[in-house]
């Protein structure tokens, strides 16, 4: 097999030629890749290339139906639901961007963007194992040696597991490494990953970082004292590895649209 055809797939959406091209320059070393100036270039895209592309890389607004209406056209549409959408856009209203994270898209990147930005949103969703300084850190949290390895054997590659079985011990941890997720077990000696809640939220940059909690008991009165203290998510033991990985996505997902959000305030 060519190197060329070990290359990742990647379609860029946008009716202006030039940037098309400077997209698709900034990339062609990296990934194999297509332009469509419109829905009916995309779809014949789609029809021809196989397997699926790996990411679409999509602008908002263009004649015709516009980012958001050819994002929901693929929705419903089976063979192609499945592929991750990467908006990149001038708009900067947050309620552009909130849409776009209803819509399933994995990130929103405001034009002007640099060629480092754009390869390292890219690298997040099609190579996030690639770099270990780019790949996103989960800090688990539980008394059990045996969670903690199952938790690291699923997630570990992907990301950057941390484990931690003394929960007393969070604070010093989180002088030498930086969370961008939290899994806490809900019950355990000393300090309850309850405890461990207000701890976490003390820290100003950790005040809106995902937390999922892990109940062996799964009981509504822990459901219900997670919600209570901001969790973000909620599992029951034993551990569902297809639903830990996708809950553990899917709240990423969202602390990367918060921080856009938060890129954004800052520069108004």
């Amino acid at each position: 097999m060519s190197n060329e055809n070990k290359k990742k797939t990647i379609i860029i959406v946008d009716d202006v030629m030039f940037q098309l091209v400077s997209i698709k320059e900034r990339l062609k070393d990296k990934y194999v890749v297509y332009t469509a100036n419109s829905y009916d270039v995309l779809i014949t895209h789609l029809e021809r290339i196989e397997p699926v592309p790996d990411l679409i890389i999509m602008d908002i607004n263009m004649p015709g139906k516009d980012g958001f209406e050819i994002a929901e056209s693929l929705k419903k549409l089976p063979d192609y639901s499945e592929i991750p959408v990467i908006f990149l856009s001038s708009k900067r209203e947050p309620e552009t961007l909130m849409r776009a994270m209803r819509l399933g898209a994995v990130d929103y990147l405001v034009k002007p963007v640099s060629g480092a930005d754009l390869i390292e949103a890219i690298d997040l969703q099609l190579n996030p194992g690639a770099n270990e300084s780019t790949k996103q850190v989960i800090l688990a949290v539980d008394d059990s040696h045996t969670i903690l390895k199952a938790v690291c054997n699923i997630l570990q590659g992907k990301y950057n597991v941390y484990s931690l079985s003394e929960p007393e011990m969070l604070n010093d941890l989180l002088s030498n490494i930086t969370p961008d997720l939290f899994i806490l077990d809900c019950n355990m000696p000393k300090l309850s990953g309850f405890d461990l809640v207000p701890i976490i939220r003390s820290h100003s940059k950790y005040m809106k970082t995902p937390i999922i909690f892990l109940s062996g008991e799964g009981s509504k009165d822990n459901l219900f004292t997670a919600i209570q203290l901001g969790a973000n998510d909620f599992l029951a033991k034993p551990i569902d590895e297809k639903m830990l990985r996708e809950k553990v996505a899917i709240n990423l997902r969202d602390s990367i649209f918060r921080r856009r959000l938060n890129q954004i305030a800052s520069e108004i």
